[in-house]
Parts: C-alpha cells; structure tokens; sequence
C-alpha cells in the first residue's frame, strides 16, 4: 500500500487511522508481537509498538484506553472498552462491546 506520508509518498504502512481523534487503529497485515507498527493517520504517521498479535483487519489501541472509555473509528464513538487495553494491544469483541443497535440501551434512556 502507498500512501502520502510527512509529504512523502512510502511504503511500509503496517495500520491506518482515518481521524486524528482515533484511539485504535486498523491493521492492515498480520502484526506480530513486539512489532514497531507504522499506522497512517490522514498525512502523517506513528509508531506503535505492538503488544500481542493482531490479525489482518482487527483494531489495536493507538493509546492506553481506561475501562468505561469510547472507543473512536472513523472519528466516530464505535463501542466502550469494558476493560483497560494497553496501547498496541488488541482492541475487539473480549475487550469493547458495541453501543450500536442496542436495544437494551435504548430501553434504558
């Protein structure tokens, strides 16, 4: 994949973002443990170190994400964590749980 980063044009992005505001990102291949992760973030890049493996197309966290906290893709609120998840650990249905399509918060409000 290539994509515009820091002004140059690269290769060897490992995950993307598509808003600043993301705390996980996508990953774009396998991504094994201990693995410095290049994520694309609009024109810019990071680095995150991976803390377990993360299967193609499975969200990791950008940065420590607290029990309780929203969950953002695509600058969006996607789910809540329901436990602490360390930046590059794995971010999927153990440790977020959707808040769209629920009925039973909507029952709730």
């Amino acid at each position: 994949m290539i994509m515009a980063i820091d002004g140059q044009t690269q290769t060897g992005i490992d995950a993307i973002a598509l808003a600043v505001i993301d705390n996980v990102a996508t990953a774009i291949k396998d991504l094994e443990t201990g693995r410095a992760a290049r994520v694309g973030i609009l024109e810019n890049s990071r680095t995150v170190e991976i803390r377990e493996e993360i299967p193609y197309g499975h969200k990791f966290a950008l940065k420590p994400i607290a029990n309780g906290e929203e969950i953002l893709k695509y600058g969006e609120v996607i789910g809540r964590a329901v436990a602490d998840i360390s930046a590059g650990a794995h971010a999927h249905v153990h440790n977020i749980e959707s808040l769209r399509g629920r009925g039973d918060l909507e029952k709730s409000r």
